[in-house]
C-alpha cells in the first residue's frame, strides 16, 4: 500500500465562490479538510485610518464601501454615533425613511446572498430570479440619492433629502417599442412610495418562487443540512451575531433588544433556527425577508399621511437645502464650510451598533473635539464569522467549503476595512 500524505491546498482568492479577495490555506486528507486558514489583507483599505483625517460628514461614503452589499446599514451606524455624541435627536420622518430604507437594504443584501449562495451550490436560476427584484429596489435606492449602490444618503441630523414625488421611466428606444413601455413602466406612474407599495405588495409570492426552488429540493438539502453545524452555547462564544446566531437558536436582534429609531413601534417577528446548520440558516434569511417586507409596508403608510422635516433645524449640523445654496452668498459660504471644514462634536466616545443584514454591525468613536474622529473603530460582523470558518469546516468535504463561506454571507469589504 501507498502512503499517503496530507497536502496544502489554495482556495482562492481569484475562486468565484470565495465572495471577495478570500484566500483559504487548507489542509487536505484526500478530500478532507483537516485545517482552514483564513488569509486577509489582500484588499486593506485603511477605512478607518482614513476616517481619522477627514471631518465627519465626509466619512459617510467610505461606510458604504465597507460591507458593499448592506451601504445604507452602515452609514446608519455611523450617523447614528455621531448624533449619540452631538445628542441631537432627528425629525420622526427622518426615522422612518431610514428604517424604511434599512430594511430595503437588508432585502437587497439577503436576494444577492440567495443568488450567489445557489450559484455556488450549483442551482443557477435563483440567482436570475433575485436579481430581477433587485433591479426594483436599486432602482428606489437611485431615486433618493441619485446613485444605485454607495448612496451617502443619511446625514448627521436627518437624510439628504425627501422622498421623490415622481420615478424614472423607461424611454422608447430601439429595442422597446410602445405596449412594451406601457407593461414597463406600469407601476412608475406616482411617487417612490407608490412604487415600494407595488413592491411589497407582490414580493411575498417572488419569495414562494424561490422556496419553490430550493427548500424542498434534495439536492439543496443535501448540501447544504448538517453542514458547518454551530450550536448554540458555540455560537455565543464565537461572537456570531445576526442570521449565523438565530440559525443556531438564539432570539438575538438589536431592533427588538436595543430598539433604535422606530423599530419599538413597528410589529414584526424574528425567525430563530433549531439544528445551527447551514440549511437553518438559509430558512432563517428567507423568513427575514417576509419579515422586511411587512416593515417596509408599515414605514410607507406612516410616511404617506405623515409629511413633515426630515432634517433638524439646526445649522451648525444641517446644509442650506440646495435653493437657496445656488441663489444666496451665505447659504453658498455656510454650505462649503461645512463640506470642507465639518463641525466640531464634543468631548466623548460611544459604542453604536445596528442590526445589519449580516449582523452587528457598530461603530466605535472617540472625539477630542476637534472636527474630525480622534479614533474609529469598526465592528464587522463578516469578522467573528470568518474566524470560525475553521471550526466549521474541520472534517467536511473540499465541496462544503463553498457551502460554509457561502451560508456565512462574507463580504470582504468590512473584514479587510
Amino acid at each position: 500500500m501507498k502512503e499517503f500524505k496530507n497536502f496544502t491546498m489554495n482556495f482562492g482568492p481569484q475562486h468565484p465562490a470565495a465572495h471577495g479577495v478570500l484566500r483559504l490555506v487548507l489542509q487536505m486528507d484526500g478530500e478532507v479538510i483537516k485545517d482552514a486558514d483564513p488569509h486577509i489583507g489582500l484588499l486593506h483599505r485603511a477605512t478607518e485610518k482614513l476616517a481619522e483625517s477627514k471631518p465627519y460628514n465626509q466619512s459617510i461614503g467610505y461606510m458604504d464601501r465597507l460591507d458593499y452589499v448592506s451601504m445604507m446599514c452602515n452609514e446608519h451606524a455611523y450617523v447614528l454615533a455621531i448624533e449619540k455624541l452631538l445628542n441631537i435627536d432627528i425629525p420622526d420622518r427622518a426615522k422612518y425613511i431610514r428604517v424604511m430604507f434599512d430594511e430595503i437594504t437588508r432585502i437587497l443584501n439577503h436576494l444577492l446572498w440567495l443568488g450567489a449562495h445557489a450559484l455556488d451550490i450549483g442551482a443557477m436560476s435563483v440567482f436570475l430570479y433575485s436579481f430581477r427584484e433587485r433591479e426594483d429596489l436599486m432602482d428606489s435606492y437611485e431615486a433618493v440619492s441619485g446613485t444605485r449602490m454607495h448612496a451617502t444618503y443619511y446625514r448627521p441630523g436627518g437624510v439628504f433629502r425627501d422622498l421623490p414625488e415622481s420615478m424614472p421611466k423607461y424611454e422608447k428606444s430601439i429595442i422597446k417599442n410602445k405596449d412594451e413601455l406601457k407593461d414597463l413602466n406600469y407601476n412608475r406612474e406616482g411617487t417612490l412610495l407608490d412604487f415600494l407599495e407595488d413592491f411589497v405588495s407582490r414580493f411575498p409570492e417572488c419569495i414562494n418562487e424561490y422556496e419553490n426552488l430550493l427548500t424542498d429540493n434534495r439536492i439543496w438539502k443535501q448540501r447544504t443540512v448538517g453542514i458547518g453545524v454551530v450550536n448554540p452555547e458555540r455560537a455565543l462564544e464565537l461572537g456570531f451575531t445576526g442570521p449565523m446566531l438565530r440559525g443556531s437558536g438564539i432570539p438575538w436582534d438589536l431592533r427588538k433588544k436595543q430598539p433604535y429609531e422606530v423599530y419599538n413601534k413597528l410589529k414584526f417577528d424574528i425567525p430563530i433556527g433549531k439544528t445551527g446548520d447551514s440549511y437553518d440558516r438559509y430558512l432563517v434569511r428567507i423568513e427575514e425577508l417576509r419579515q422586511s417586507n411587512k416593515i417596509i409596508k408599515q414605514c410607507i403608510d406612516w410616511l404617506k399621511n405623515n409629511p413633515g422635516p426630515i432634517m433638524i433645524n439646526d445649522a451648525k449640523v444641517a446644509t442650506p437645502n440646495r435653493e437657496n445654496m445656488k441663489e444666496d452668498m451665505e447659504s453658498l459660504i455656510h454650505h462649503f464650510k461645512i463640506f470642507t471644514e465639518g463641525y466640531c462634536i464634543p468631548e466623548g466616545e460611544t459604542y453604536t451598533a445596528i442590526e445589519a443584514p449580516k449582523g452587528e454591525f457598530g461603530i466605535y468613536l472617540i472625539s477630542d473635539g476637534a472636527n474630525k474622529p480622534y479614533r474609529l473603530k469598526i465592528r464587522a460582523p463578516g469578522f467573528p464569522h470568518l474566524s470560525a470558518l475553521n471550526e466549521m469546516c474541520k472534517n467536511h468535504m473540499l465541496s462544503d467549503v463553498v457551502t460554509i463561506i457561502g451560508t456565512q454571507d462574507i463580504v470582504f469589504g468590512e473584514i479587510d476595512r
